[in-house]
């Protein structure tokens, strides 16, 4: 049966970026990013996390959570070695999803990152977007499960709490009193680059000073692996090789699993409470290709719309960026569907250098966004790009420098992530050292 396509035949996009506007001064519009939390199969803290980045570590190997023996494909990037302990109460520990256990845990370590006193702020004024592409999944499968083997009188009554994408945000607002926006949003790999351009867009408004962002992800479950199969690497022989973005012989991405939360604050609540500036968020942007149900247009062209969108936003020119961290999946069409966006917009030989923190990490869905803007962030203050490994077979296509397997000293001035997701969804935020 031949694959459905959604033509959209009237969109071009072929004029040139429009003249940059100038970036915004007003400080209770400026967006900085405060302070960092995450988990990863790299482990829990920012610092190791890039330390193992950029020596090139691979945190992906044989699924072990549960039998995966039958599966076409048996490794992931599995988060090993966490704790809940000393972020959130056992009770409650008890009754949720891996998935709000990890964003849980970032976002405290997050708000301890930015020194942020919360009975020192006003709450009305502080909102969470912790978005998630799946939910629950881990939850909503054991149910499904122990309804089909004991009946109806063995649902628990937290099965809607604990499956529901918005529970994550709700409950850190709950603990700690915050009343601001308050909301998730899901759009599977463009989940958190989504979720970062809304609140920063409520902080530019008004309506917040502070906001905690991110997203989380645990998808490491039999019903997500088993309905991933025909997307996934099967390279089961050698699982630390098998992400390699732009190689010709890539064959499918690896699922990961994580969490990456930011604080970004308006500048003048940051400088008013004396708070260390790690970075500025520059502007974001986020369309829709409405081509196909998991592929996107080969010529990338509505990916490069929504990356000059961003920079239309940011107030910076093409000229000015030096630096992307990429979507690069390792799928066949869409790394040079991405590619071919990246060069309507950038000339190939400015200095310009991509790299792919999947190739580590693997994909963390709705998470990825968020582990690959902290990556992008500590690229900006540390001047290091971390390699992207496994390339071994350099698609001839790829005509960028992709930090191949070493990592590089380079000094970011402008810095954008990109994620463009399943159906359609595309996003891309930018990021620089903060510049009073």
């Amino acid at each position: 049966m031949p694959t459905r396509k959604f033509p959209i035949m009237a969109f071009t996009d072929s004029s040139p970026l429009v003249a940059a506007p100038k970036r915004e001064k007003d400080p209770k519009k400026r967006v900085v990013v405060t302070g960092m939390g995450l988990v990863s199969s790299l482990g829990n803290d920012v610092g190791a996390y890039y330390d193992r980045l950029l020596a090139g570590k691979s945190g992906v190997g044989n699924i072990d959570r549960f039998d995966a023996g039958e599966f076409a494909t048996r490794f992931a990037g599995q988060i090993h070695g966490f704790t809940s302990q000393g972020y959130i109460d056992a009770k409650r520990d008890k009754r949720i999803d891996d998935h709000s256990r990890y964003g849980l845990v970032a976002c405290k370590k997050a708000l301890e990152d930015a020194g942020l006193g919360v009975d020192k702020v006003d709450k009305q004024l502080i909102g969470v977007i912790i978005g998630s592409g799946m939910g629950g999944v881990s939850v909503a499968s054991d149910g499904l499960r122990n309804l089909f083997a004991n009946g109806l009188k063995k649902i628990t009554p937290f099965y809607v709490p604990s499956t529901i994408p918005n529970m994550t945000s709700a409950l850190l607002a709950m603990d700690l009193g915050f009343m601001g926006p308050n909301y998730s949003i899901s759009t599977l790999c463009a989940t958190s680059n989504h979720c970062f351009y809304a609140a920063a867009n409520h902080i530019r408004q008004g309506e917040a000073e502070v906001m905690i962002v991110g997203g989380t992800e645990a998808p490491i479950v039999p019903i997500v692996i088993g309905g991933f199969t025909k997307a996934l690497s099967q390279r089961n022989d050698d699982p630390q090789t098998a992400s390699r973005p732009w190689n010709k012989d890539r064959d499918g991405f690896v699922i990961g699993e994580g969490a990456g939360v930011l604080v970004m604050e308006s500048l003048e609540h940051a400088m008013k409470r004396g708070a260390l500036i790690i970075a500025e968020y520059l502007g974001g942007a986020v369309n829709f290709d409405p081509y196909h149900i998991t592929n996107p247009r080969a010529d990338g062209v509505v990916m490069s719309a929504c990356i000059k969108k961003c920079l239309e936003d940011a107030g910076v020119s093409p000229e000015e960026v030096n630096y992307i961290n990429a979507h690069a999946t390792s799928t066949v069409i869409g790394d040079l569907a991405e590619i071919n966006a990246i060069k309507k917009v950038f000339k190939n030989e400015q200095d310009i250098k991509i790299n792919a923190t999947k190739s580590m990490i693997g994909h963390s869905l709705g998470a990825a966004g968020a582990l690959e803007a902290i990556a992008t962030v500590k690229a900006i203050t540390t001047g290091w790009l971390h390699p992207t490994i496994n390339q071994i077979n350099l698609d001839p296509a790829i005509e960028f420098d992709t930090v191949a397997n070493e990592k590089q000293q380079h000094e970011v001035n402008v810095a954008i992530s990109n994620s463009f997701g399943i159906s359609g969804q595309n996003s891309v935020v930018a990021f620089s050292a903060f510049k009073p």
